[in-house]
């Protein structure tokens, strides 16, 4: 099991007051935390236009940045929302982020979900998975093959044979590229392109299992050139981590703001909550209901089990996350200790792969 660190760059008002310019000091400090502490990666995630989420507009941008800072930890985007971006301008800055950081990066890729970030960019947000739907095998044809001639509604992209893309990754035959999906078509689309597949913080660890089954059942329809992607089979979830003494500590340091965070999803996200969890309401957001199935809260043994238990449904590696309302210090504090209480005991913990189908299609290839 291998464990990174989500990072929205989410302003505290109370800490970080308008216009939130410190919010980016205070995040470099957590990145540079988790390289010191062993975690396996840190994950950049791309919002616009509200302080109510995040406020890192470029994940690209950063990475570049934290490359030249780090010099062990996979660095990672995750999501550049595909509809507010040029396919070709992924690759290019994907390439260009795995060289800078000698092999170090990962693509995260998802579709968006929060329709004001559409507004803001002149993009349509109802047409953002078919935008989608155009981008990703023009993505994927720009890492295999370098040149293209496309013709579509939303994209026209001429680069032909006396033309190339530039620059090309160290990693091949591209990066680990991930597909945020939480509805089934995105999770079959996940699978037939040979993607990992990525999960958001809020369905239970039941709907995860469901979701990542689906995952599973469609992994054998990618074809072998796709079935090479290092991330291919990878499992990959977001969950809300506080670990500390004991169970009552943890629910004492963190209750009210992990609520109040959970609970912003109910506003500003379009369908969010139907198409991809079982959550609908505030009701559904009770520190109790949350801690028994979708939150990693609690004591070191209790965070451990609950990891264990996220593997048994085929969790492969967890992204994990936090509101800032705790303050930085109580923050650095909780990932020195989950660093040195949890980190040690769950690298061992297996999950239910699908080796199988995975080694067949690298097999073809």
């Amino acid at each position: 099991m291998k464990i990174g660190i989500l990072l929205t760059s989410h302003p505290d008002a109370a800490t970080e007051p308008y216009p939130h310019q410190t919010v980016h000091d205070r995040v470099t400090g957590e990145v540079m935390e988790a390289e010191e502490d062993g975690f396996d990666s840190v994950w950049i995630a791309e919002h616009h236009f509200s302080n109510t989420y995040g406020i890192l507009p470029d994940p690209f941008a950063y990475l570049a940045y934290l490359a030249a800072k780090t010099s062990r930890i996979k660095l990672c985007a995750g999501v550049m929302v595909v509809p507010l971006h040029h396919p070709m301008r992924i690759v290019e800055n994907a390439a260009f982020i795995d060289i800078l950081s000698k092999g170090r990066f990962q693509l995260g890729l998802g579709s968006g979900y929060r329709p004001y970030e559409f507004d803001g960019l002149g993009v349509d947000y109802e047409e953002r998975r078919a935008i989608q739907q155009e981008a990703i095998p023009l993505i994927l044809d720009g890492f295999h093959k370098k040149r293209m001639m496309h013709q579509g509604k939303y994209f026209t992209i001429k680069i032909p044979e006396d033309r190339e893309i530039f620059p090309q990754p160290i990693q091949r035959p591209h990066p680990p590229i991930y597909l945020g999906a939480g509805t089934d078509g995105s999770i079959i689309q996940a699978a037939r392109n040979g993607f990992g597949l990525m999960q958001s913080s809020l369905p239970s660890a039941e709907v995860l299992g469901q979701h990542i089954d689906l995952y599973r059942r469609h992994m054998h329809e990618a074809p072998a050139l796709l079935a090479q992607n290092p991330a291919f089979g990878q499992t990959d979830v977001v969950r809300m981590v506080y670990v500390a003494e004991t169970d009552a500590k943890a629910r004492e340091d963190s209750e009210e703001g992990i609520v109040r965070h959970m609970r912003s999803f109910l506003v500003g996200t379009g369908k969010y909550l139907g198409d991809v969890t079982e959550k609908s309401g505030a009701d559904d957001f009770t520190y109790d209901k949350v801690v028994r199935n979708t939150i990693l809260h609690g004591s070191p043994e209790t965070v451990i089990r609950q990891i264990e238990d996220l593997a048994k449904v085929g969790v492969t590696s967890i992204m994990i996350h936090y509101p800032p309302y705790y303050g930085m210090q109580k923050t650095l504090k909780m990932l020195r200790f989950f660093a040195k209480e949890v980190l040690p005991h769950v690298s061992n913990i297996g999950a239910k792969v699908s080796t199988p189908i995975h080694q067949e299609n690298r097999k073809i290839a």
